[in-house]
């Protein structure tokens, strides 16, 4: 049993020798940028997710512009995100000159309301960007069937589900382009980074130049002409930019840590799912602490332990002075200054999320750790709703 005082983090990333062995062959090799290594963690993360192709960028938030992008719908056209999500999800719409519709939320799994989705489609709409909430699934077999009844192109956004599944088949791999996220505390990371994925390769090929700047060929591919004997032609270094593209490429730094991260995987989202299966079992007794979703293990990719409390911010303050971290992911978008202009009714969203509350939980997280955690809740729960 751990005794204070102590402080526990929110994310950790599990990093070691696998990854400082990487690193230091790049350093070797003196190439650090966009090269062979991005390529090879392509491969690498198609074949783990059963995808004829990918394309690696700098982030999520990369991945998700570029997979609008791809369509080039018309501007002012709607696209329905849920009202629960990370910031970049509808920044994607705004950045391609589209229109975020906000949908409320289930009140038990917070994903997008398929009842409230139905209400808010109308002719301007092109799009959906389901969300798998903190690696909660979206039941993607109920939302896919009113995507194609009302010709919308899915995009999902998977930057909290690296690895999962729903119903026997990869997460992000259900729509028309998968998003994911390598960011640091995700649930496998490349420092930054994220990965856009697709069955069709068609529709995300034309990206890599997007990715790299609307450059028709990219640096390495180049290099390798510059002292080819073979390749006598002084023109090697020729490219062209045909579209507005963008500075969103992964380098060979991340994708050297993304390759020895993708072998630990499996083994990281098991790990959470233990600790998560550890914190479950400590709170059942608590009255007034809920867990923060109905956690499903089957093949699952949980990012976020969660709790739901109606006193969230006494909870929040109890947990600080036993030097437990916590925090709130996420306030509804459409509470930011940035969306506030936008009038969609979310009755659900606006009141769940004042009890949502997020825990530690990280592969290194200690069960001494959790139990300590455990133990915290468990006394606040007692002296708030005994």
């Amino acid at each position: 049993m751990l005794k204070e005082p102590i402080q526990i983090r929110l994310f950790k990333p599990h990093v070691g020798p696998d990854e400082m062995e990487n690193i230091r062959k790049v350093f070797e090799r003196a190439w650090l940028g966009l090269g062979p290594l991005v390529e090879e963690f392509e491969q690498a993360w198609s074949v783990y997710i059963g995808v004829p192709s990918s394309i690696g960028v700098n982030s999520a938030t990369a991945a998700l512009h570029l997979a609008l992008t791809a369509y080039r719908f018309p501007p002012g056209s709607k696209v329905l995100v849920p009202a629960i999500t990370f910031i970049s999800t509808a920044l994607a719409a705004l950045y391609n000159h589209l229109e975020p519709v906000f949908v409320d939320v289930d009140p038990e799994t917070l994903s997008l309301c398929l009842q409230d989705l139905q209400r808010k489609i109308d002719k301007k709409c092109v799009a959906i960007i389901p969300v798998h909430l903190g690696g909660h699934p979206v039941p993607m077999d109920r939302l896919m069937p009113i995507a194609r009844v009302n010709r919308l192109i899915v995009i999902e956004d998977c930057a909290h589900c690296a690895g999962g599944s729903y119903r026997g088949r990869k997460l992000g791999t259900w729509g028309d382009i998968g998003c994911f996220s390598f960011e640091e505390k995700k649930c496998m990371t490349t420092g930054d980074g994220g990965m856009i994925s697709a069955l069709d390769s068609a529709i995300i090929e034309p990206l890599r130049a997007y990715r790299w700047v609307g450059i028709d060929k990219d640096t390495w591919k180049r290099s390798t002409d510059y002292i080819d004997a073979k390749t006598l032609d002084a023109r090697h270094w020729y490219y062209e930019v045909a579209v507005l593209g963008y500075k969103y490429n992964m380098n060979d730094l991340m994708a050297a840590i993304g390759l020895a991260q993708l072998k630990k995987l499996d083994w990281m989202n098991s790990r959470r799912l233990a600790l998560i299966q550890r914190y479950l079992d400590g709170i059942k007794s608590c009255r007034g602490i809920r867990p923060l979703w109905p956690y499903e293990f089957q093949d699952a990719s949980y990012w976020i332990f969660g709790v739901r409390c109606a006193q969230r911010d006494e909870l929040m303050i109890h947990l600080k002075q036993k030097g437990i971290a916590s925090g709130v992911h996420f306030l509804p978008l459409p509470l930011h200054p940035l969306f506030r202009s936008h009038l969609e009714a979310i009755p659900v969203a606006k009141r769940v999320w004042q009890t949502m509350l997020t825990l530690p939980l990280f592969p290194d997280l200690t069960e001494e750790e959790v139990d300590y955690i455990i133990d915290a809740l468990i006394e606040f729960d007692r002296n708030s709703f005994s």
